[in-house]
């Protein structure tokens, strides 16, 4: 048989390899290449701020508002109602109107916040100090009422008076704080005449009856006036009558009721028969309001106590007029 004889196989050397440089520079850039393709693209340059990051949805929890009542299930009590939500039991108590011992039953509604209290009363305000007037001569209710800004009905009852009521230099009066006088209607034109009168007339009534109201007399008091002023002088002014005898009221300078020239003056002739504290004879006369309880007097008897005529059933006739005459001018 034939030996093969193997001779040893030459051993490897490393050998470098030198490659063109043009196939050096293609195999550089395609490495290059291959390398940029799995490389992180190149971050973009800032031309502006990032935008803000997006905020996360949170849920918005809505406020929980707390029952205002609460129905009863079998087995409660108010004890257990009031500590489940937060309560005093005597609250809940005082809240339904619940007596400590009452029985709550199921189905009953009960209130869980108490009822609002009641707003504390306003302080009252502080009482103005008492004024008052010392009545001086000349002075009547209405004219002081007047200067204080209240009513004459106010100033008669705080002082226990009545419109037939005299005051006297000297008297003092309680002007009250808390009645205002009355806001003057607006004022109606009155008729020139009344029913039955003339012009002159007319005017001599108006005057009597303003007269009356500035010295506080009763709408009695300046009806018995009017119809005296009728029965003596025909409601005119009169220059002349029985004896010395003149004016409205025909009254006398030999009885003292003034000079010619004072009982010709309309307003004080008007003044002195009404009398009383502001009578401008003093008390050389006796006026209407001078007379004890004329008031109460029947209409011609309280004319013909001021004026002593002799015919005094002749007033009377008067009454009804007066009444129309007031009606229209007053």
């Amino acid at each position: 048989m034939r030996r093969l004889t193997l001779s040893p196989l030459p051993s490897r050397r490393r050998t470098a390899v030198i490659w063109p440089a043009a196939v050096a520079g293609t195999i550089a850039l395609t490495l290059t290449a291959e390398h940029a393709a799995h490389a992180a693209p190149p971050e973009p340059a800032l031309t502006s701020l990032p935008p803000a990051p997006r905020s996360l949805g949170m849920p918005v929890l809505a406020a929980v508002t707390p029952p205002t009542t609460y129905t009863v299930k079998p087995g409660d009590t108010v004890w257990d109602i009031a500590r489940a939500h937060g309560l005093d039991t005597a609250a809940v108590l005082a809240a339904n109107g619940l007596a400590s011992d009452a029985v709550i039953r199921p189905g009953h509604v009960l209130a869980l916040t108490p009822a609002a209290a009641p707003a504390p009363p306003a302080p009252a305000a502080p009482e103005a100090a008492p004024r008052t007037h010392e009545v001086r001569p000349g002075d009547t209710v209405s004219a002081i009422a007047r200067a204080n800004g209240v009513s004459l009905d106010a100033v008669l009852s705080a002082n226990g008076l009545t419109r037939a009521s005299i005051i006297y230099p000297g008297d003092v009066l309680r002007i009250p704080a808390d009645s205002p006088a009355p806001a003057p209607a607006p004022a109606a034109v009155a008729p020139a005449t009344a029913p039955g009168l003339d012009a002159e007339q007319s005017d001599n009534a108006r005057l009597i009856i303003r007269v009356g109201r500035e010295l506080g007399v009763s709408d009695r008091g300046i009806l018995i006036a009017l119809g005296t002023a009728m029965q003596e002088s025909w409601l005119r002014n009169l220059d002349w009558g029985d004896r010395d005898s003149l004016g409205l009221f025909q009254q006398r300078p030999s009885t003292g009721w003034g000079t010619p020239a004072q009982i010709l003056d309309r307003e004080r002739s008007t003044r002195v028969f009404y009398g009383g504290a502001a009578d401008p004879n003093g008390t050389a006369t006796r006026g209407l309001l001078d007379i004890p309880g004329w008031d109460q007097l029947p209409y011609a008897d309280a004319a013909q106590a001021v004026q002593i005529s002799a015919y005094p059933d002749r007033y009377a006739q008067w009454e009804q007029p007066a009444t129309t005459w007031l009606a229209v001018l007053g």
